[in-house]
Order: C-alpha cells, then sequence, then structure tokens
C-alpha cells in the first residue's frame, strides 16, 4: 500500500479471558473474586477477576501475597483445554470475517482494516464483529480502533471491560497526553518509579523531554519511550499465515541477581513455549534468549538448532545461551525467551527418523497438561 495512505488497526482484547471461561464453565462463579493460578504457597496468580483486582491483585504476584490481600478470593488451577477452545472459537470467527489478522496470544488479536474503507466504514464493520464473538461465544471482549498497533491496544483498555474506543487520525497525541505513564506497553513497575523520579507522570510528559536525555537515563530504550508517547508506531500486523516465531518475556516484580531464580525462569518460559508450539504442530529450529537488566541495558543471542519441539533439548540451549549472555551479579529486571524458523511438525518423521519413545512421552505429558492445567506438570530441577 502507498506509505501515505492512512493506516487503520483494530485490536481486540479478551476480557480476564481466562476467568470468563470459568464463569462459562460454573455460572456460581460470576460476580464474585475469582483467582486463576496455584494453590501452593509457590504458586503464582496466573489470571483473577475485576472483582479481585480491586484489592490490588494481579497476574504474575505470588499467591501467598494475592491470597493476603484478597483472603475471600475463590482459587481455580485453571481448564486449560477450554482455554484453547475458546481462543480457537475467537481466532475462526476473526479469521472468518478479517481481511489480515494478527493473533498476538491466546487471548489478542490484531486486525488492519486500511484500504477496506472503500468497501464498508471499518469502524461499523468492527463493532459488529464484537457482537459476533459476544454472541457466539458468550466471551466479554474489548477493542480499540487507531492509526497504529500501539495507539489501539492503548485504547482498547481504556476501553475495558467490554467496551471500545475509537482513536481518530490526528487524535492520537490528545488522547495519550493526559494518561499515566504506566499505560504504555512494557512500562512496568521500575521504569515506571525511573519515570516518575524524574518528575515525569503522565505520557505527554514523556513527549516534551529531549531524546538525549530519555537516552541517558534509559539507554536505546529512551527513544522507544519517546516514540511511543508521540504514538508514533510503525509496526505492521503480522499475517497469521506468515508467522514465524514464538516467544515470551517477564518483567520481574523485583529485580534479581539469583541464578538459580534466573535459571528457573528460563526453564519455565522454556517449558511454556515448548508447549504451545507443539499445540500449534510445529518445531523449531532456532532459540533465542534475551536478557534486561535493571539499567535497562537489553542484550540477546540466539542459536540454529536441529528441528524439534522437546523441552529437554529446546531447555538445554536456552540454559546455555543464558550462561553465555549473563553478566554475574548484575541485577535482571527482564527475561524472554523465542522460537523460530519454525517448520510443520510432520517433516520431523522424515528428517529424524522420529524418536517414538520421546513422541509418546511428550504426547502423553501434553494430554495431562490440557486436561489438568499447564502447570500440573513442570520440571523438577533448573540446575
Amino acid at each position: 500500500m502507498p506509505e501515505t495512505q492512512q493506516r487503520i488497526i483494530a485490536h481486540f482484547d479478551l476480557d480476564a479471558f481466562f476467568v470468563s471461561v470459568e464463569c462459562l464453565n460454573d455460572p456460581s462463579l460470576k460476580g464474585k473474586p475469582l483467582i486463576v493460578g496455584g494453590h501452593n504457597e509457590r504458586g503464582v496468580v496466573c489470571a483473577c477477576s475485576y472483582e479481585t483486582r480491586k484489592f490490588v491483585v494481579h497476574s504474575a504476584m505470588p499467591m501467598k501475597s494475592a491470597m493476603r490481600l484478597c483472603p475471600q478470593a475463590i482459587v481455580v488451577s485453571g481448564s486449560y483445554k477450554d482455554y484453547g477452545k475458546y481462543s480457537q472459537w475467537v481466532t475462526d470467527i476473526i479469521a472468518e470475517n478479517a481481511p489480515l489478522y494478527e493473533k498476538a496470544s491466546v487471548d489478542e488479536f490484531y486486525i488492519d482494516l486500511t484500504g477496506m474503507e472503500r468497501f464498508f466504514e471499518p469502524y461499523k464493520w468492527t463493532i459488529q464483529l464484537r457482537e459476533k464473538i459476544i454472541s457466539k461465544t458468550k466471551l466479554p471482549i474489548s477493542f480499540g480502533m487507531a492509526s497504529s498497533k500501539l495507539v489501539a491496544k492503548i485504547a482498547t483498555d481504556e476501553a475495558k471491560p467490554n467496551g471500545y474506543l475509537y482513536i481518530p487520525p490526528g487524535r492520537e497525541k490528545e488522547f495519550l497526553a493526559p494518561l499515566l505513564v504506566s499505560k504504555i506497553p512494557g512500562v512496568g513497575k521500575h521504569t515506571c518509579k525511573a519515570l516518575n523520579d524524574l518528575g515525569i507522570n503522565t505520557i505527554e510528559d514523556i513527549s516534551r523531554q529531549s531524546t538525549s536525555l530519555l537516552e541517558k537515563y534509559f539507554g536505546k530504550y529512551g527513544a522507544d519511550l519517546w516514540n511511543k508517547s508521540n504514538g508514533i508506531n510503525v509496526h505492521q500486523v503480522v499475517n497469521m499465515r506468515r508467522a514465524k516465531s514464538i516467544s515470551t518475556e517477564n518483567t520481574f516484580f523485583e529485580n534479581s541477581t539469583d541464578l538459580t531464580f534466573l535459571l528457573s525462569e528460563v526453564v519455565r518460559m522454556t517449558e511454556k513455549i515448548a508447549y504451545e508450539l507443539r499445540q500449534d504442530q510445529k518445531i523449531a529450529g532456532c532459540i533465542a534468549v534475551k536478557i534486561r537488566y535493571s539499567d535497562f541495558e537489553t542484550t540477546s543471542r540466539q542459536v540454529s538448532i536441529d528441528l524439534t519441539d522437546y523441552d529437554d533439548e529446546l531447555i538445554r540451549k536456552a540454559k546455555d545461551l543464558f550462561r553465555k549472555l549473563y553478566r554475574n551479579k548484575k541485577s535482571v529486571r527482564l527475561l524472554g525467551v523465542r522460537l523460530s524458523h519454525l517448520s510443520d511438525q510432520g517433516q520431523q518423521t522424515d528428517m529424524f527418523g522420529d524418536d517414538e519413545r520421546k513422541s509418546a512421552l511428550y504426547r502423553t505429558i501434553d494430554e495431562v497438561k490440557n486436561r489438568f492445567g499447564f502447570n500440573s506438570l513442570s520440571k523438577a530441577a533448573y540446575k
């Protein structure tokens, strides 16, 4: 499309997705403080209802802390097979109707409607698509529409729960200006505090700073913050049929230098995306690890591997990459793992002769996780 053509991006996000599915499975849970996650003291919150969030409970919080804040909360381990079923149902509805879409996560989608205004009114069409999803699945879903993925995503967050919001072209900065800096995707607790310490509280405050000042305190991330504060975002909607990678990241509630903990996170995240890889019937030929330190220095490293979807092989490579990357004693705020060079799973037998015993083992593991939840099985050791 011509570079001057105005982009039209819609961002859909299923509201408290895991909680919504649990409430469909058991209507008696609706309107109650609900947490999806591990039951033991070392468990974490995977998701929580809006009624629970009023008590400042959030995802990735230790279950022990969550129950201290909201002792009346109902905890369920999670119906992960149902989450996959409902996610695919919504994906199918979008795929049937949208000209170009990207599934960003199990409950999040981008739709590129650029150029479609010649045939229909995009905002009205998006409202109708939302109504169709709600009517068929009974799941609450919100959307934002804007000229970029970034602004559309922030608009969705402002429209929640179960609403929608359109930001007309040229109104991006006006919309962003009064919002707190924490509304920018990727700005976590520590970045927010660092900005606040500089007297920067709103997105407009960031836009008024020079990029040189922001880079002084945040490195290359400072320029990215400035672009986002001005609504500048050039990321394209990636056609699902051309998706080339699967990844996950975790920004820690507290920065860490604990090597045992950091390695356990690398293992957990690799195990998670390996499971997702098998669910998509794909195998990976490349793995990468990303580390962001407390001073926002970010480094990553990748390595080509024999095509595989096995946890043990991927975890071994991920831990090796982490050890080569990590600067000892330096505090870490974010870890990420990415699998790329994806191919169809059916190629595995032809290329490697197929290890039937290992394949059978992972099929059994996945069946247990699908039935009892992803966290029902995990690696016993991380060393």
